[in-house]
């Protein structure tokens, strides 16, 4: 790998769109993507009694789905700077529509995950939303949109169980999915009104696919960015992952509880996310980065201490994790933009590379940590596990605010 400024794109690649999308269809977009993953958790139940299936077998509709979505994350990116962002929305929501409606009509549990992993192909649909305001917006204010554009993703995730169980109750489980097609259908009728120019179609050949990725995991730069985006998010799945294991005891086995508590951290995510939005324009990226894991660092930092100190009511564990959530909520605004601003030319495969990567990443870290609190379940070890991934987030923005220091005086 070697150390790399960013490479100018040339003329074709920096043709903007003529009307930009507004940002609440880019919002949709990316919350279309991440909604379908967890709003059908209430009905579960409900869907292997139907096709009368073993329960496990159910739940790849859940697990076998995030996978798929974090493959075509990686594909999808890099076909939509070959295509083009709109073709690629477009073909990727009308595939989830026929999904959803597959889903509904389904006659056995086979066909159902047949569909389930079809819906799926929604998944780009979130890095074509930040391709289209990174080449639409300059750097300052794309990192202040892709805030805004953070808050609609971390808030369908939260409402998707609540919908999804209210509908399962109401009106059956297939109602979840029907409502699906429509949200779809919207966002197809929408996207078809605005993203009417996209960046012009590559004229890189088939074989150079691998080489795009090739230059963008040469980027000390990228790395660094996505990095720390890994590490962030391994720090939210140690947490997800670990909090229900050791907190039980003390919230007297209270799911209710426990749900609450937890919802603290999506809540400072979300705070984050706002403040990205209202301020990542006028800070530099390196700069929200380290204040954002320094936020990070300091909250477990406390958490850890009480722990140690015995203190046992349940703030002392779940009120330093919002900081984990108001770390996160400003740093993947900084460094999505970041990100795809090391290769101009090549900002839909870095969308996609990056994302799936700070999945990946993020769900090692998660199970690795998930091992060792099998052997030691206890808070402080929680917080200990959490603090060196957090750590490690923090080393990488660092990293990033020397190189582009580096880069500033090398220009001036």
């Amino acid at each position: 790998m070697t150390s790399d400024s960013p490479t100018q794109p040339s003329s074709t690649q920096m043709t903007a769109i003529a009307a930009p999308p507004r940002l609440t269809t880019l919002i949709l977009l990316s919350a279309l993507a991440v909604l379908p993953i967890n709003m059908i958790l209430p009905s579960l139940p409900h869907i292997a009694a139907t096709f009368q299936a073993d329960f496990a077998l159910v739940n790849l509709s859940v697990a076998g789905y995030s996978i798929i979505t974090a493959l075509l994350e990686v594909i999808g990116g890099a076909i939509s700077d070959r295509f083009g962002r709109r073709q690629v929305v477009l073909i990727a929501l009308s595939i989830f529509i026929i999904a959803s409606v597959g889903c509904v009509l389904a006659p056995n549990i086979g066909v159902f995950l047949l569909f389930r992993a079809m819906q799926a192909c929604i998944a780009p649909c979130y890095s074509v939303a930040l391709v289209v305001i990174k080449e639409t917006s300059d750097e300052g204010e794309a990192a202040s949109k892709f805030g805004y554009l953070a808050m609609g993703w971390a808030l369908a995730p939260m409402v998707g169980p609540l919908c999804g169980g209210s509908l399962d109750e109401l009106f059956g489980w297939r109602a979840c999915f029907v409502v699906l097609a429509i949200l779809g259908a919207g966002a197809f009728a929408l996207s078809m009104r605005e993203l009417r120019q996209t960046a012009a179609p590559s004229s890189r050949t088939s074989g150079t696919y691998l080489a795009s990725y090739r230059l963008l995991l040469a980027s000390v730069r990228f790395w660094a960015y996505t990095l720390c985006m890994a590490c962030s998010m391994g720090v939210l799945y140690a947490f997800l992952g670990g909090a229900p294991l050791v907190a039980g005891d003390s919230l007297g086995g209270s799911s209710a509880k426990l749900g609450f508590y937890m919802g603290l951290v999506p809540a400072g995510f979300i705070l984050g996310s706002y403040l990205a939005g209202r301020y990542a324009s006028k800070i530099p990226l390196a700069t929200i980065l380290v204040l954002a894991r320094l936020l990070t660092c300091v909250g477990l930092a406390v958490g850890l201490i009480l722990s140690m100190l015995g203190i046992p009511h349940s703030l002392a564990l779940f009120g330093p994790c919002m900081f984990i959530g108001l770390g996160n909520g400003l740093t993947m605004p900084a460094a999505n933009s970041g990100a795809l601003s090391v290769r101009p030319d090549l900002v839909g495969t870095a969308a996609g590379l990056a994302a799936a990567m700070r999945i990946a990443g993020g769900a090692l870290i998660g199970s690795i940590a998930g091992l060792l609190l099998a052997r030691s379940a206890t808070i402080h070890t929680l917080f200990a596990l959490m603090l060196v991934s957090a750590l490690l987030a923090l080393l990488a923005a660092l990293y990033l605010a020397l190189i582009e220091r580096r880069m500033i005086k090398r220009v001036s």
